[in-house]
């Protein structure tokens, strides 16, 4: 990201912000078992762009929602996130060294210890959406948190994608199955992060609940597009894993169906479609605009 691009200071105050919110809500390392805490502090803390909770805090704010009501629903859709990486990275699933630059989780502990910090971590984003006593919302808007996240993170969504990712190695899957394998593996969860920004502003108003909702689409789909295009091109010093791990797998992907300069045309039509969502929004959209640049843009 460019030193003078005007996401950077706000994505630097909401990863801050997310980060310590985060910490406040995981146990201490000194509390039994330690492994255990230790190891989902390791996978959770201090690493990673944040996209997700940054999602909730810019979506939210465009609505006039305040940073407190946020913070629940910004931290539980990154723990979901830790979560599935940290099982995602297993020999099971991808079998990968590094994660963010540096070991995986079942590198860095064990398998056991992995597959029980993503177990934690799921169900600890759970309990933080039900507990925030001091966030202002109401049990119906907690509900409707709790549905969304759950139905984003499950077999119609993230892991549903996941499954769809493993039968589809070593096929030839058609753009519309490509598609649709993307828009739950990785776009569940993103446009979860728009809707959990919007139930944080139960009084939005309904149209522009409906276009944000199109906007996460968009940029979920086109998040993992740049995926597939960094899996290809992208440094592996600045990507925090191994390149070129979806050809070795025999993985469908938009480049090797559509090729690269196909796969950034998608990705370049996608963008244009989510910042058309945000035309009546005005000013505080802003950073919803910067973010879905910075998506398709990213090198990382």
């Amino acid at each position: 990201m460019p030193t003078d691009s005007p996401l950077r200071p706000y994505l630097e105050d909401c990863q801050r912000r997310v980060e310590a919110a985060l910490a406040q809500r995981l146990p201490a390392p000194s509390v039994p078992p330690t492994r255990l805490h230790e190891a989902m502090r390791y996978a959770l803390l201090g690493a990673g762009k944040r996209v997700r909770p940054v999602l909730v805090y810019a979506t939210g704010q465009a609505l006039g929602a305040s940073l407190e009501s946020l913070d629940a629903p910004a931290c539980a859709v990154e723990m979901i996130h830790a979560y599935s990486l940290v099982h995602d990275d297993l020999p099971a699933m991808d079998d990968d060294d590094l994660r963010r630059g540096r070991p995986t989780c079942h590198r860095a502990y064990d398998e056991a210890t992995a597959i029980l910090v993503g177990d934690a971590l799921q169900t600890l984003a759970f309990q933080v959406l039900c507990g925030d006593a001091d966030d202002g919302g109401t049990p119906a808007t907690r509900l409707a948190m709790i549905r969304t996240l759950a139905a984003a993170s499950g077999s119609r969504g993230m892991a549903g994608g996941q499954a769809l990712d493993l039968d589809a190695v070593g096929r030839d899957l058609s753009l519309a199955e490509l598609e649709q394998l993307h828009i739950h593996k990785t776009g569940a969860l993103i446009r979860a992060s728009v809707r959990l920004g919007t139930l944080a502003a139960p009084a939005a108003d309904p149209g522009a609940v409906r276009s944000l909702d199109r906007y996460g689409k968009c940029i979920g789909l086109a998040f993992q597009i740049r995926d597939d295009i960094l899996d290809v091109e992208g440094d592996p010093a600045l990507i925090g894993k191994t390149r070129g791990k979806d050809a070795v797998h025999n993985k469908p992907t938009y480049p090797a169906l559509l090729g690269l300069a196909g796969a950034r045309d998608k990705c370049a039509v996608l963008l244009a479609e989510a910042e058309s969502c945000l035309a009546g929004l005005g000013e505080r959209a802003e950073p919803l605009r910067w973010l879905a640049d910075y998506i398709v843009a990213r090198s990382h």
